[in-house]
């Protein structure tokens, strides 16, 4: 029963100290912000924007909510760094915006409302 008392405690001073936003997961935080696009092909290149990065663990953007959940090595990559990349492929995040040239070399269907 101590030893239950122990690991309770523990994991309450564990969790106490986790920033809500990037939760961290061992060396790992997860993430989740928005991302401007439009459907199934946005979805693609997006979640293909961060595909083989070193430091990116996952990566998945849902076409309903605009927004994507990226899990991360922050001793490897930065979050900035992720949001580049994202915006580097034409897409729009909730920091970076995407240069206007890249945007308008998306497929019409992707080419969402930047206003």
């Amino acid at each position: 029963m101590k030893q239950i008392a122990i690991i309770l405690t523990l994991c309450f001073l564990i969790g106490g100290t986790l920033n809500a936003e990037t939760p961290l997961v061992g060396k790992w935080k997860v993430t989740t912000f928005e991302v401007k696009g439009n459907c199934g092909m946005c979805k693609t290149t997006i979640e293909k924007s961060l595909k083989n990065v070193d430091g990116v663990k996952f990566a998945v953007w849902n076409v309903d909510t605009k927004k994507i959940t990226v899990k991360y090595n922050p001793e490897v990559i930065s979050l900035a760094d992720i949001y580049q990349k994202i915006a580097a492929v034409g897409y729009d995040t909730s920091k970076v915006k995407a240069k206007d040239e890249v945007y308008e070399n998306l497929h019409g269907c992707c080419q969402y409302d930047r206003g």
